[in-house]
């Protein structure tokens, strides 16, 4: 049975009618879009040119056993719909009662590109992708992304962010049983799109470890070490399946688009999907491990990236 009121079912530009002529809610929109805007665009693409900023490669020898798969690009170009769908979900359903959390969600996701500016304008990140070209989808990413903001990754955490604010969402407005089933697709729906970043070769698995770690410093009451656990044993679960995976009800996904019978293959061994998640977590404590909270929280990112070879 399909779920009802799913988030996925929601306009994209509905959010952006709304947030644009509801006085509240303008402010909110004008501060966060001016934060996507230039801390990932105008800093990037500043730095493409200027080249003053060092540029560390971040790949790891695990990334070669995952396999370049170009169906994964869809759900990978995803990721701004989904916050922004899930922004359209409170304001459709909930009116003005959910104006307040939809703009402190607008904002959070531009103090969100921020921090992980505290990293970029210090120090540049990349890895190795092909040059592919034969889907839309993929040129536009050349032609749009000099691929330099890669620890941390903006994908992951807006993702990470997004699922874990609609539950703080659903907790203001009193729903928070009710839209449980909500919650665990769009958590799924970050998993997604966290697997997509491997399979069409735009972030190593060292990009996932840097950007759990950033999250756990943006949001750490909401974003929790045991979450940063359940997050990795599930990152190659393709739905949630209480059998292999953790948690979930895999019959809440019943339309959802990445579920397994429309999304790609994962093809990966299991023994190598146990190194990956491994490293993964290994390198996430290492981070954190060197955070004792009395430093900025970038420093154990930018002494790693000043530890790898220069672009």
């Amino acid at each position: 049975m399909a779920l009802k009121n799913s988030v996925y079912g929601e306009s994209i530009s509905f959010a952006f009618y709304k947030t644009l002529s509801i006085p509240f809610l303008r402010p909110a929109f004008s501060k966060g879009i001016t934060s996507i805007m230039y801390n990932f665009f105008i800093r990037q693409h500043t730095a493409a040119l200027i080249k003053r900023i060092p540029i560390s490669k971040v790949d790891h020898p695990l990334d070669e056993i995952i396999p370049f798969n170009p169906s994964w690009i869809t759900i990978y170009h995803d990721f701004s719909a989904f916050w922004v769908r899930t922004l359209s979900f409170f304001l459709k359903h909930y009116g003005r009662k959910s104006y307040k959390v939809s703009s402190d969600f607008i904002i959070s996701i531009g103090k969100l590109y921020a921090l992980a500016a505290d990293v970029y304008r210090r120090n540049l990140s990349t890895t190795k992708r092909p040059f592919y070209i034969s889907r839309p989808q993929f040129l536009i990413i050349h032609l749009l992304d000099p691929h330099l903001m890669c620890i941390p990754s903006l994908h992951v955490m807006v993702v990470i962010h997004t699922f874990k604010s609609f539950a703080l969402m659903s907790k203001s407005l009193g729903t928070e049983k009710e839209l449980m089933p909500q919650y665990e697709e769009l958590k799924q729906g970050a998993l997604a799109i966290t697997r997509s970043i491997l399979f069409v070769k735009q972030h190593s698995i060292n990009c996932i470890a840097a950007s759990l770690y950033a999250m756990t410093c943006f949001s750490p009451d909401v974003f929790t070490d045991d979450d940063v656990q359940d997050f990795v044993d599930q990152l190659f679960c393709p739905a949630p399946d209480p059998t292999t995976c953790p948690s979930g009800d895999a019959r809440l996904l019943a339309n959802y688009k990445v579920h397994p019978s429309a999304s790609p293959d994962i093809n990966i061994s299991k023994e190598d999907q146990e190194k990956i998640k491994a490293h993964i977590f290994n390198l996430y404590r290492k981070f954190a491990s060197e955070n004792p909270g009395s430093q900025n929280w970038y420093d154990p990112l930018l002494n790693y990236l000043q530890n790898q070879p220069r672009h």
